[in-house]
């Protein structure tokens, strides 16, 4: 039989996965294509399971039912070692003692390579630090030796690499600059990259797809605009990136459904709203909002409107915050966070009574149900 570590080709497929530790069920019947050569994430909060499914894509955790298989080769049963699959961790784990070029070229005399040079010189030539070979690892700064670690990786030319919150030691301006380096490394080599992290910012900078992990599950799977731009639950909406969820009440379902809104009627499109219940929360995004002052009605014509009156504004460097308090018919007013792009200085005051405006095409609608703040915590 020809080893998985170097025959195995195809979609990576977790089958009704599940890992028990006693009574905690880490990762709960878990059932995934991720397509060969893409650039998957694994996203959400700590304790999710997102690391323990990869453990177990890595064979370093045994699942306790389910299966992991790479094409048509089964490998749920077989050893690290026996994989194709490569891991870079957050610590990135290089040998101290020994040069870059002796750290790329380990895995491939441990297969009885013996001309390495010209696969280590290929890939310290991609990772652009060609200059670093004879270097050892404390010579070099954080984002080198993350490049470093995932062409050690990437040299042995594995079905699929996956990365443990590989970028989470750096400073946030060279995070944001490997997220595009490791995009493009990803795209020229064309190895199925399966990312785990916890920054939201990370995984839609970097993944075609995302699986967004809560308690087990994948709460919602899709593209990061798909995600972002109608997502299916409370956890999704909160989770990434910040919404307003309002209380709503579906009073006609047709072409657009309508939902009273404190009295207002504000409309959805019918495939942005995720439940057939009349109690929904009704969602935007607060920057998808227009504001203006009362009198203004430049953006009416979108026709989703809230008149409310302004408690904060807040300068936050690309954009200013506002917070708009709507009267309402219970017992608290309900409020909205608008961001504003500064473009021009904003006329808009606190005091001010104002119009919101937005468009139908970008509100969503969920069930009542569900919690209004599961996620935001998780963001933190």
């Amino acid at each position: 039989m020809a080893d998985a570590s170097t025959s195995a080709k195809g979609d990576l497929k977790l089958t009704n996965l599940t890992k028990s530790f006693g009574e905690f069920t880490a990762v709960d019947d878990l059932s995934l294509v991720i397509p060969e050569g893409s650039f998957f994430a694994l996203l959400g909060p700590s304790g999710c399971g997102k690391t323990t499914t990869l453990r177990m894509i890595a064979g370093l955790e045994d699942p306790t039912s389910g299966k992991i298989s790479i094409g048509s080769t089964d490998i749920t049963d077989k050893r690290p070692y026996q994989r194709p699959v490569n891991t870079v961790f957050q610590n990135y784990a290089l040998f101290p003692h020994l040069t870059i070029f002796e750290n790329i070229a380990f895995g491939l005399r441990r297969r009885g390579i013996k001309d390495v040079k010209e696969q280590v010189d290929k890939v310290l030539n991609l990772v652009e630090l060609p200059h670093l070979a004879d270097r050892k690892p404390t010579q070099l700064s954080g984002g080198q030796q993350q490049r470093i670690a995932v062409a050690r990786a990437i040299v042995n030319r594995p079905a699929l690499l996956l990365l443990d919150e590989p970028l989470g030691a750096l400073d946030l301006k060279l995070r944001r600059q490997m997220q595009i380096e490791l995009k493009w490394i990803q795209t020229e080599v064309g190895i199925t990259f399966v990312h785990v992290t916890h920054d939201q910012e990370e995984a839609m900078t970097m993944a075609d797809t995302i699986a967004v992990m809560n308690q087990g599950k994948v709460e919602q799977l899709g593209s990061p605009v798909d995600l972002y731009e109608n997502p299916k639950t409370t956890f999704v909406a909160n989770f990434l990136g910040q919404s307003n969820l309002l209380t709503g009440e579906v009073v006609e379902r047709g072409d657009l459904v309508g939902i009273n809104v404190w009295g207002n009627r504000i409309n959805v499109k019918p495939q942005r709203v995720s439940t057939q219940n009349s109690k929904v929360w009704v969602g935007v995004r607060p920057e998808k909002i227009y504001i203006t002052k009362e009198s203004d009605t430049r953006f009416a014509s979108l026709g989703n409107q809230l008149i409310g009156n302004v408690l904060e504004r807040s300068y936050i460097g690309v954009s200013t915050q506002f917070i708009v308090e709507i009267p309402g018919f219970g017992l608290d007013d309900e409020k909205i966070m608008v961001f504003e792009q500064n473009v021009d200085s904003s006329e808009v005051l606190p005091g001010d009574r104002v119009r919101l405006s937005w468009d139908p095409a970008h509100t969503f609608a969920l069930d009542a149900k569900q919690d209004a703040y599961a996620g935001e915590s998780e963001t933190e």
